[in-house]
């Protein structure tokens, strides 16, 4: 049975941008969106247009030079923003106009200061004016995580009424648990009367680490989009990782009812990218990109990679675009290990005696060394 396709939107270009301290002139924007299409992600989110006359200029030039991926620029329920987003994104290929605006009840009233009547008409008027300027027009309920259901499903059905054929349903705050964000999708596709002609897009936010199981557990309840960041880059705790969302499809094929078409050899080299550009380090556990993803210390651990990798490992490194995994030499590595690394060092043991009198000075030198170098044990070997 055919699989539905997820589609893999970024937006590390403009949520990830709002990372304090990671702003990106254009030429860096560019050269990740160019690594992005390299990988096949289907929609970028290129910047927010109106924001600055240089986020214009990036949102453009990505637009202009572009072509298999869509380009999209975010603006808020105004005429102005929609109008500029518009402009930045005449010469794409594909474009998306993706309009927002708040909808919960502590937005709407200290934010906005409107009635909810008021903002389902801004959203309306919003949604179809993007709609005369762009084909493809996504509209996101701001705050949905804390938005009330029954608000959320009047103001969905009139902007896909309006022209709307991309829904985001945002935990903006980072404030859902799995089981209930996930209810929340579900229950919208169930009861908004025209939501078989939109696809139902997730944004979830990292305040509680829970982004990544947030939108997958929206996916397994009917969600086909989920916009996400390379290294989970965002405001505040970040966004849902894109490496961590499409390796948990690709490694749980029987789990997951979706598939998608990103080509993950090329997710080490865009991760290393961004956090060169924004000059954001990735924490060596990070999963996926991460140092240490791939990496062992531990003897029971090399021991059983080395007879079979999937006893530790659910995923091939060279399958994300490492060269390969790593045995890190320590002092809990084992003798397995040890001898492995010296073959591959061109270094042969004659006799068991000879290499158990080298792996106790191994070990004498890795409790008092930390990093073990290549040259140290070849030291040990030439006493």
């Amino acid at each position: 049975m055919s699989k539905d396709k997820l589609v893999i939107f970024d937006t590390t270009l403009r949520d990830g941008e709002q990372s304090p301290g990671a702003s990106m002139d254009k030429e860096e924007k560019l050269e990740i969106a160019q690594q992005l299409e390299k990988m096949k992600v289907d929609v970028i989110e290129a910047g927010f247009a109106v924001a600055s006359p240089g986020d214009f200029e990036a949102v453009k030039l990505v637009a202009d030079t572009i072509k298999d991926s869509t380009i999209c620029s975010l603006s808020r329920a105004v005429a102005k923003d929609i109008e500029v987003a518009g402009d930045a994104l005449k010469g794409a290929n594909s474009g998306r106009i993706h309009t927002f605006i708040a909808t919960s009840p502590l937005h709407m009233k200290y934010k906005l200061q409107m009635e909810p009547d008021e903002v389902i008409e801004q959203a309306v008027k919003s949604v179809s004016l993007a709609r005369s300027l762009c084909d493809d027009v996504e509209f996101s309920c701001e705050d949905a995580g804390r938005s009330e259901l029954d608000f959320m499903c009047r103001i969905i059905e009139q902007v896909i009424d309006a022209g709307a054929r991309t829904i985001n349903i945002p935990d903006t705050v980072g404030y859902n648990m799995p089981d209930q964000y996930a209810n929340t999708i579900q229950q919208l596709i169930e009861r908004i009367p025209n939501s078989d002609k939109a696809i139902f897009s997730v944004h979830c936010h990292n305040d509680l680490g829970l982004a990544v199981a947030n939108s997958l557990a929206a996916v397994q309840k009917g969600a086909r989009q989920v916009e996400c960041t390379i290294n989970g880059l965002g405001e505040r705790a970040g966004n849902a990782s894109l490496e961590e969302v499409v390796m948990a499809i690709k490694t749980r094929p029987d789990y997951f009812n979706v598939d998608v078409d990103i080509d993950t050899r090329h997710i080490v080299p865009t991760s290393q990218l961004v956090s060169k550009v924004t000059e954001f380090a990735v924490q060596p556990n990070k999963a996926i990109v991460g140092d240490n993803a791939f990496a062992h210390e531990s003897g029971i651990h090399q021991d059983g990679v080395l007879k079979n990798r999937e006893t530790y490992e659910i995923m091939r490194a060279e399958d994300v675009g490492w060269a390969n995994n790593r045995m890190v030499l320590g002092k809990h590595s084992g003798r397995n290990a040890f001898k492995s690394h010296l073959a591959g060092l061109g270094v042969q043991f004659d006799n068991n005696e000879d290499l158990k009198e080298a792996f106790v000075a191994f070990k004498q030198l890795a409790d008092k060394k930390h990093d073990i170098l290549d040259e140290d044990l070849l030291s040990l070997i030439k006493r």
